[in-house]
């Protein structure tokens, strides 16, 4: 059996930002399932509730560093199976009230929490007998663990831990953080590909270049982000470990997003039933945003962060001109950039016998908007794998995406008949007249080609997006990092 050490610095349900923090906290459940001794450690942020999560203190260390020694509180829960360490020590984790803040705050903060777990490993092997044959990081917030893993190499105990990388979005790096590794005494970031291009203070670059395993949450992603457009001044440096590269699609667990369970649905149903009874669904959804109840009326959501990635400024032009003269009622939820969320907003108001807006997040909004809405948009530039679009499918509203991604990986496009093939609507070019003449489609399909979108939406409903072949894949990778260094 594998003991891998899985560090992330969100992790679902304790500390969402993003997709990030969903798959923490849903993969290692998976992993366990296939036979790797997997734990997660996380920050401890000051919003955690405690209590509530039954997180409870473990043990202490002395962690030394050039400004004095940190004490690092360790503390620890189980939940859904794997065992959860979350690591506090002032000033970086602890008092604050957001996972993430500005980069002059994140960055020695995050170095902080890269150094504490590689002391916490060390504490778990004197304490527990229990040590990582793989250090799995995620994103540019633990990518310095892969290099401070070779400075350990000749330390006892450290030779044999291999380490692998998770890139869940490229666009964020972590860089120029320099000034604080050197404050740290960290050693140089000495690598050939790394001084070359200049990337010596880029978290992400580091990882990419000493990690003995790279993989990002989707094959399409895996490859998109090997090219300038997507690769964010990091595309030559990925190429340089092509063979290290592997995309693995993110799944969800479908204990939790199971629409014949819910308890936030008004009415639950499956694939076999959905005809029925998701209606009711419908209504509630039309009755909660403030619109007229209609079954004959389609629904097209969106539920998204407001942020450039997602095609906010994509989709709003190209709602406006269909609400202007289409029989539709549209449903948003997020929260994000100001003007993005302006945009959104007034959408809303402009239209609100049609539209509604909810700013910010709420889960039971969520989870009705999954179970009643027709259509569900992610127009994103760009999207590593994406979540929206499966929780979608399993929830009967046939998603509309931008062929990117893992949005192409998991939305079979419709074959424009009688659906022998499809689970919903894609798109490729980057403008509001490409996605308004798909919406148009989707809607001719709806209202033509009735008998094609149920059986898109029975198809759909039944795709299987759980983890179960994604963690074998994760599983095979961690033997051979663990493999490589074990000799």
């Amino acid at each position: 059996m594998t003991n891998v050490l899985f560090v992330s610095a969100e992790v679902a349900p304790f500390a969402k930002v993003g997709g990030l923090a969903d798959v923490a906290g849903s993969l290692p459940k998976a992993l366990r399932q296939a036979g790797v001794d997997v734990r997660v450690v996380m920050p401890l942020y000051g919003f955690l509730d405690l209590q509530r999560y039954q997180i409870e203190p473990l043990f202490t260390f002395d962690l030394p560093r050039p400004s004095g020694t940190t004490v690092v509180e360790v503390l620890r829960t189980v939940y859904d199976t794997v065992p959860l360490y979350f690591l506090r020590g002032w000033p970086f984790f602890g008092a604050e009230t957001n996972v993430y803040g500005d980069w002059e705050w994140d960055s020695p903060r995050f170095i902080f929490f890269n150094q504490a777990v590689l002391a916490l490993a060390d504490a778990l092997r004197d304490r527990d007998d229990w040590f990582p044959d793989v250090f799995h990081v995620n994103d540019w917030h633990t990518g310095l663990i892969p290099f401070l893993l070779e400075t350990k190499r000749a330390e006892p105990g450290w030779e044999h831990a291999g380490s692998m990388l998770s890139i869940h979005n490229m666009a964020y790096q972590g860089d120029n953080v320099g000034g604080w590794l050197w404050q740290e005494q960290i050693p140089p970031r000495d690598h050939p590909e790394l001084v070359a291009r200049g990337l010596v203070s880029n978290m992400l670059a580091i990882a990419i270049t000493y990690s003995d395993i790279v993989s990002t949450v989707s094959p399409r992603y895996a490859v998109e982000i090997q090219y300038p457009y997507m690769g964010y001044g990091l595309d030559e440096l990925l190429r340089t470990r092509i063979d290290a590269l592997h995309g693995i699609l993110n799944g969800i667990d479908l204990d939790q997003w199971n629409p014949a369970t819910d308890p936030l649905l008004i009415e639950n149903y499956d694939a076999d039933n959905f005809l029925e009874k998701r209606v009711v669904n419908k209504r509630q959804l039309q009755a909660d945003s403030g619109l007229e109840v209609r079954d004959d009326v389609p629904i097209i959501t969106l539920v998204s962060r407001l942020v450039f990635q997602k095609g906010i400024d994509i989709a709003v032009p190209a709602l406006r001109r269909l609400l202007l003269d289409t029989d539709v009622q549209f449903i948003a939820l997020g929260s994000g950039e100001p003007d993005l969320q302006d945009q959104l907003y007034r959408l809303g108001r402009d239209f609100h016998w049609r539209a509604s807006v909810f700013l910010g997040y709420n889960a039971t909004v969520a989870q009705r908007i999954y179970g009643g809405a027709d259509l569900f948009l992610m127009p994103s530039r760009y999207e590593p794998c994406g979540v929206g679009q499966m929780l979608a499918m399993r929830y009967g509203a046939l998603p509309l995406v931008r062929e990117t991604g893992g949005l192409a990986d998991t939305v079979e496009n419709y074959d424009d008949g009688p659906a022998d093939r499809g689970t919903g609507f894609t798109f490729l070019f980057e403008e509001p007249d490409a996605l308004l003449s798909t919406i148009r489609w989707a809607l001719n399909t709806y209202w033509e080609r009735r008998d094609a979108w149920v059986r898109m939406q029975r198809r759909a409903m039944n795709v299987d997006f759980s983890w179960d072949r994604s963690a074998r894949q994760y599983a095979d990778l961690y033997a051979r990092a663990s493999a490589k260094w074990k000799g």
